[in-house]
């Protein structure tokens, strides 16, 4: 057995890059049990393997003491001056116990042993591998399907893409090859584990870096992704050259870029928008194709209101609300979209809530108030106007001292007004 094992061990080293020094001290370890199980011996024991002829010794290490109350692990301070003059008491002796039959054993531990270290081995390569592509695009091959994965064959693993990261009524055979995003990469106990999506707004910003040079060479940049995926997605973006225009770039000549990302998310409908660092800008933008006429902003809420024409407030609030939702997702803010003509209605409903403040405020008193400091709500009502009387009259004799008005006038503009109240009244 001696030449095969260190020819299995170089072997190993050379094509799995395996270290042999991992593999003596886990094999070493695994004789250890194997002789304790097969012998039952209960003993201290260690295993020591042969670099030069690649054979397995087992020795029984025993501790010298005054009084041997366990001969299994304790050799008597006599014993251990008879082997060596130089043992004092502690010190430690070993025994060689190797059986004869131990070779069969070890040979049957060291192929256990070997196989485990070279599966744990290729684990951690494609883990190694596999870990640098976490939150890229890959392209793979579907294999097959069950009723929870698709699973999707990335060379040298399989990775599986679950129904909430497929896109929705695309249908997935055998063979067919797609690109997918790599989510996550997990190293388990039953190796590693991929998970992959087609949903995922970043694997449109991967696909871009892929089609769009600019982008991928960070002249132009993605500020942001607003998708749902299979219908409708947004992306707004910028330049960091100003001779070079954002989304004509992304768009391509005669589309054929945007085009090319399309025709692999099975149709799905892009928006390419430019980024500006004014909100107001940005998210009139983001409304495309319909027309902003105004946006006011609500900063504690973190919301706005957009004002659009009547006749393209379908347009902005998009089919199922998704155009207004996708501008809401792309820029971060709530958006409240309201037509010219019911902004209008909003303002003067406002106004003609101002004219009748008066009374509503006397009738909240009058509610807000205990029984024993109950008003009259007409009385306070009629304070208010007589004192609008009294204004009305003071700015009268302002007039006449200013010489705006003469006595006579006065007093005919001061009788027409009681009559006025008494006609009212």
């Amino acid at each position: 057995m001696g030449k095969e094992m260190l020819n299995a061990l170089d072997t190993l080293e050379q094509e799995k890059g395996i270290a042999k020094e991992i593999v003596i001290d886990a094999l070493e370890a695994a004789l250890v049990s194997a002789y304790k199980r097969n012998y039952g011996q209960a003993q201290n024991v260690e295993v020591e393997f042969d670099m030069k002829k690649g054979n397995m010794h087992v020795y029984s290490v025993k501790e010298v003491v005054d009084v041997v109350f366990d001969s299994r692990l304790e050799v008597s301070m006599e014993e251990a001056l008879d082997i060596n003059k130089a043992y004092e008491l502690g010190d430690t002796i070993r025994f060689e116990v190797t059986p004869k039959d131990f070779g069969r054993i070890a040979a049957q531990t060291a192929k256990q042993v070997i196989m485990q270290r070279v599966r744990e081995a290729e684990r951690n390569i494609i883990y190694n591998e596999f870990i640098t592509y976490e939150n890229d695009i890959m392209q793979g091959i579907v294999e097959r399907q069950d009723h929870r994965y698709i699973y999707v064959n990335l060379g040298k693993i399989e990775a599986v893409l679950s129904k909430q990261e497929q896109i929705p009524n695309e249908v997935y055979k055998p063979h067919d090859r797609i690109k997918v995003y790599v989510t996550k990469v997990e190293n388990t106990s039953k190796g590693p584990q991929i998970f992959v999506s087609r949903s995922h707004p970043d694997l449109l910003k991967r696909l871009f870096e892929q089609e769009v040079p600019e982008i991928y060479d960070g002249i132009v940049e993605i500020k942001s992704v607003a998708r749902e995926a299979g219908d409708r997605a947004k992306i707004a973006v910028m330049s960091r050259d100003e001779n070079i225009d954002p989304v004509g770039t992304c768009v391509g000549p005669k589309g054929q870029r945007v085009q090319a990302i399309v025709s692999e998310l099975k149709g799905e409908n892009m928006d390419i928008v430019e980024w500006s660092a004014d909100p107001a800008t940005f998210i009139a933008n983001a409304l495309n194709p319909a027309q902003v006429v105004n946006v006011t902003f609500n900063e504690k809420e973190g919301s706005c209101v957009v004002v659009v024409p009547d006749y393209q407030l379908s347009l902005a609030i998009g089919k199922r609300g998704q155009n207004a939702r996708l501008a809401a997702k792309l820029t971060g803010f709530k958006i409240d979209i309201k037509s010219e003509s019911d902004m209008e209605a909003s303002l003067e409903a406002l106004e003609e809530t101002g004219l009748e403040r008066t009374e509503d405020y006397a009738e909240s008193l009058e509610e807000t108030m205990s029984a024993e400091e109950a008003i009259d709500v007409e009385n306070v009502i009629e304070s208010i106007e007589d004192q609008e009387d009294l204004e009305s009259d003071l700015r009268i004799d302002d007039d006449v001292e200013e010489g705006n008005l003469d006595s006579e006038e006065a007093e005919e503009m001061i009788e027409l007004a009681e009559d006025e109240n008494h006609v009212e009244e």
